[in-house]
């Protein structure tokens, strides 16, 4: 599946078009917070300017809806970047027109140029084809290096490829395609799933995928209850998804059919709100919640539990926090978790930015086989459906 790259063909004196995701995070101030983002485009960007490529390169930031709002330019991350390349990066402020093309016919071999936010323009999210061909104007090369954002049917991701003599991947989209597939062809034997996070209709497709192949499913964080319900739990004020709890059952005997170890919390921490420094209480196995408490971490034995059963993983794919993991107080379990999976000799592999912003609070992200930046095209590659602007590009 891996998609013809960047590095096998030739790009000196080319004029190249490459989608990056810069959605970074921003202050009011409109500091980076974390340039992650930017650094994991940064193999791609280095391999053109080294080869003599003349690089436009392309990204979203936020969601204006089409129109210009100074809060989301990406003059800062123009800024960054040409910080972390050591050289300067052009930024002209627009995205389409008389200047850009101007920009673009002076670029001089290794020299980059920045467009504006292509969510300024209402094009970019409707796939327009007129906006495309602007975007392909005088663009030798296409090069999607924004995983994150190829499972949306895009302007700059999917329509630009029929305007362009040729399109590749990026490092970064190669990396990502390569390590996720591990998941879905020929996994081994002892394939283990982690799911968290808040919502089960978010992770119904990938669930059903998953149950093709893997041996064992821990499941944690608000969506455990979900499950929980189902089982005639009684799960006081924890977060509850009422329409999916008929499904619910049908996965948990599905499961069972299928001789796949489906595994849920045994105990909690429940608390009145979800506040830092609140008070806190200890549902022990055999308790119920009660009514006017949530579950908002898992507890001691269930992190026990998960331990043990991960043990013998010879591939994890893990996809959400096990409980509200920004506040202290309710981190331990997916802090702990994620210990137990470095420690062992599983492939690892992460998807969702929260799992992966709590594994570098663990401080165990360098024990990690793949920590994806993708997001919700993480989730829908691992639900096995098609990408947008990964199918648009040629195969090797």
């Amino acid at each position: 599946m891996k998609k013809r790259s960047i590095e096998n063909i030739d790009v000196k004196g080319k004029r190249v078009f490459v989608r990056v995701d810069f959605n970074v995070p921003l202050t009011d101030a409109r500091e980076i917070t974390d340039d992650t983002r930017i650094k994991t485009a940064l193999p791609t960007l280095r391999l053109l300017m080294e080869n003599g490529a003349k690089i436009v390169c392309a990204s979203h930031l936020g969601r204006p809806e089409g129109k210009k709002k100074n809060d989301l330019t990406l003059k800062p991350v123009a800024q960054r970047l040409a910080k972390l390349l050591g050289r300067e990066v052009q930024f002209p402020g627009e995205i389409i027109g008389k200047e850009i093309d101007a920009a673009k016919a002076r670029l001089k071999e290794g020299e980059i140029l920045l467009l504006q936010n292509l969510r300024f323009h209402p094009g970019e999210t409707t796939n327009d084809p007129d906006f495309a061909r602007e975007l392909a104007k005088d663009i030798d090369i296409y090069v999607n290096d924004a995983f994150a954002a190829s499972h949306r049917a895009h302007a700059s991701i999917q329509a630009i490829t029929q305007f362009v003599p040729l399109s590749v991947a990026g490092f970064l989209l190669n990396k990502e395609v390569e390590a996720l597939s591990m998941a879905l062809e020929n996994p081994p034997k002892n394939y283990t799933v982690i799911l968290g996070g808040a919502k089960v209709s978010d992770k119904l497709p990938l669930i059903q995928n998953l149950m093709q192949k893997a041996r064992k499913i821990l499941i944690g964080g608000a969506m455990a209850y979900s499950f929980l319900k189902a089982k005639g739990a009684n799960v006081g004020r924890s977060e509850v998804e009422e329409n999916v709890i008929p499904l619910c059952k049908e996965i948990i005997e599905k499961a069972a059919k299928k001789e796949i170890k489906l595994l849920l919390p045994v105990d909690h921490i429940a608390s009145y709100a979800i506040e830092p420094e609140v008070t806190i209480r200890m549902i022990k196995r055999g308790e119920e919640i009660p009514d006017e408490m949530m579950g908002l971490d898992i507890g001691f034995e269930t992190i026990q539990l998960y331990t043990q059963e991960l043990k013998d993983a010879q591939l994890i794919v893990w996809n959400g926090p096990l409980g509200v993991f920004e506040l202290e107080t309710f981190s331990a379990g997916t802090i702990e978790i994620a210990r137990a999976v470095a420690s062992g000799s599983a492939i690892t592999i992460v998807g969702g930015g929260d799992t992966t912003a709590a594994i570098n609070k663990a401080g165990v992200a360098d024990h990690f086989t793949h920590l994806s930046t993708g997001g919700g095209a993480a989730l829908e590659f691992l639900a096995g459906l098609k990408l947008p602007g990964i199918e648009a590009l040629p195969e090797e």
